[in-house]
């Protein structure tokens, strides 16, 4: 019996992508700390590792949300930014403190349910909205969290916390306090523990549970709702509820990047390119070029969009040029009919061809 149970284990089509995918990234780790102790990895590479699984693991809620609830957010550049200035205000202010092992891991966990707290509660009222109109809600949030990190002050002393909108002066601090938040030039000396084990540990943890949570019976429930929400209300299915913890989770992995990439620099300010609106676009290209609802497509669009731009820094005159070539033939790759022929021929379904089959007996 449990060798039929294991068979069946290996069988399952969902089970074979997760295994291949955390088969994949582990090889692909140890190759890389393999490069890096021979000394042939450059400095540039080195430290685009971290990176690379932080806009990794947003993709991967992004894609959670978009590919499997259905619905079109570009706010998860915000939710990136609370799990990073949230993090990095708790790490700065307990430096010397609390260890710097059980300080990185109470930051993490405060990133993470700060930024899932944050998505729950603007799931409540935009999630009642759909298509463009939830797209410019959820864009307009990830602006607006952007914008106030940039006007606020937050300084310590033995007084306690201090803050300000207006400027550091106002702050009324002793003169040996610490300042924290510094408006516009966000958070300096946050501490580098970000790792590139770390990353793919928490890139891999958060793969089996978007896994699971989609192969779960919640997870069918959601894919129901994508598929004809009022089937779904029909059958009694609660349809708020799953939303909420769908897009909940989906926030709460933005905020694990958003973590990994705070602990990772050692300025951190809230622009444009880095928690703004390109950088909610940029989330969207990878899960978009990634292929909709494939998380593993999410991590690969990720890494090669990273790195590209990067490595052809040489070709300066070029750059752009082969950036935008292997944009089109990605896009391609993912859409074009013929090509969508041969995938599913190949038994390589798309979005398009989940949609078509709207299948309410995965709910049962």
């Amino acid at each position: 019996m449990k060798k039929i149970n294991k068979l069946a284990l290996f069988a399952n089509k969902s089970n074979q992508r997760l295994f291949t995918t955390i088969l994949v990234i582990l090889v692909l780790y140890v190759l890389m700390t393999i490069l890096d102790g021979t000394g042939n990895l450059s400095s540039l590479m080195k430290g685009l590792l971290v990176p690379v699984c932080a806009y990794s693991l947003v993709a991967v809620g992004l894609n959670l949300c978009v590919g499997y609830l259905g619905e079109l957010s570009l706010g998860h550049a915000g939710f990136m930014c609370v799990g990073a200035f949230s993090s990095a205000f708790f790490s700065k202010a307990f430096v010397g403190i609390i260890p710097d092992v059980p300080r990185f891991i109470l930051s993490l966990l405060i990133g993470t349910a700060l930024a899932a707290l944050f998505g729950f509660l603007i799931a409540i009222p935009v999630l009642r909205l759909s298509g463009d109109y939830l797209a410019i809600v959820t864009l307009a949030f990830g602006e607006i969290i952007k914008n106030v990190i940039n006007v606020l002050y937050v300084g310590v002393d033995s007084q306690g916390l201090h803050f300000s909108m207006k400027d550091m002066m106002s702050l009324g601090m002793e003169p040996g306090g610490k300042i924290i938040i510094n408006g516009a030039q966000g958070v300096t000396g946050t501490p580098r523990q970000s790792t590139f084990t770390i990353s793919v540990v928490l890139l891999l943890l958060a793969i089996v549970i978007t896994y699971n949570f989609v192969n779960s019976r919640t997870g069918r429930a959601v894919k129901a709702i994508r598929d004809n929400q009022i089937a779904a209300e029909t059958v009694g299915l609660p349809i708020t509820k799953y939303k909420l913890i769908a897009f909940t989770l989906s926030a709460a992995i933005a905020g694990v990047g958003g973590v990994l990439y705070a602990h990772n620099i050692s300025s951190l300010t809230a622009t444009t390119n880095t928690f703004g609106y390109n950088m909610s676009i940029m989330i969207l290209v990878y899960v978009v070029l990634g292929g909709i609802g494939s998380f593993s497509g999410s991590i690969i669009a990720a890494t090669i969009l990273t790195l590209l731009p990067e490595m052809l820094r040489g070709l300066s005159n070029y750059r752009m040029l082969i950036y935008s070539v292997v944009l089109i033939m990605l896009m391609l790759f993912n859409w074009a009919p013929g090509i969508l022929k041969w995938r599913e021929a190949h038994g390589i379904k798309n979005f398009k061809s989940i949609l078509k089959s709207k299948n309410t007996k995965e709910v049962q």
